[in-house]
């Protein structure tokens, strides 16, 4: 009986109410996490992405490359921003409160930053829109800019909604960048170009990824669209010496044939969904 009795006490329900009561009242009292405010991002990818969402003033800087017009999308709004060379040091007297970086990049710096007590979040390389849809949400909460974020992916969404409801043309295309590399089904560009409705001949020449394609290889598929060539260096380069070749002239003569800037396709964001626009008008030419 005396057990009983105790247990009745300890478990009375005007004590669980009151217990709850009090658990209630710590949860509110409880400072909420601040976002960020001073964010520096060290990779080309979450530069475009904090460039996006951030808040006025609480991004402090972006890698080099952002204003880099042959590879940036966003290059003029980065101009806006001190530009960093993704060094340890350079970052550190910056005194974020958030780094920004790439999964594959500048590992030496996460490294150090990270044993000096400075919060890093990575971010891999988006394989397809469902990626960048994940990225720029997160993106988004690291930030405190859930609504913002949130407001981008809703617009890119309504766009490609749009985009899915037009007939494919099913025209066959081929993606031919600098050095005769192409991207097969497995990545962002190869998904841009899936989403326009067009067949990527990278899965049928043996590249599900980044990889080579012969010029032969190219010359025989024969595709419908060659969607290439950067075109944004200043000065000659080798890397485009290929799109000089009478075979890629005469292929491109007898294709449609788009010179989309990499700068569409490297990253995650917005301009993916204006490279698939670009690629369907194409398409159904």
């Amino acid at each position: 009986m005396m057990r009983s009795a105790c247990t009745a006490r300890a478990f009375h329900p005007a004590r669980v109410v009151r217990a709850g009561l009090a658990a209630a009242i710590l949860v509110m009292a409880a400072p909420a996490v601040a976002a960020p405010q001073r964010v520096v991002s060290i990779n080309l990818c979450t530069d475009e992405m904090a460039m996006l969402i951030a808040a006025p003033g609480q991004l402090v800087s972006v890698s080099n490359l952002a204003a880099d017009p042959v590879v940036s999308a966003m290059a003029e709004e980065a101009r806006g921003y001190r530009l960093n060379s993704g060094l340890a040091e350079e970052v550190f007297l910056m005194k974020p409160d958030l780094v920004l970086a790439g999964s594959y990049t500048t590992r030496d710096t996460v490294n150090l930053l990270q044993r000096l007590g400075i919060a890093v979040a990575e971010f891999a390389p988006e394989t397809g829109l469902a990626d960048v849809r994940d990225n720029l949400e997160r993106m988004g909460a690291l930030l405190g800019q859930e609504a913002r974020a949130e407001q981008i992916v809703a617009d890119m969404d309504a766009r490609l909604a749009a985009l899915a409801a037009k007939p494919a043309s099913n025209k066959t295309a081929a993606l031919y960048f600098s050095n005769g590399y192409t991207s097969g089904a497995d990545t962002l560009a190869g998904d841009i170009v899936a989403k326009a409705g067009l067949e990527n001949i990278g899965p049928g020449a043996g590249v599900d990824g980044l990889g080579r394609l012969p010029l032969e290889r190219l010359i025989m598929a024969a595709p419908d669209v060659i969607i290439g060539g950067d075109g944004g260096y200043e000065a000659p380069a080798l890397a485009d010496a290929v799109f000089a070749h009478p075979a890629f002239v005469r292929a491109a003569a007898a294709a449609d044939y788009v010179p989309l800037a990499s700068s569409y396709t490297i990253c995650g964001g917005p301009f993916n969904v204006d490279a698939v626009e670009r690629l369907e008008d194409i398409g159904n030419d």
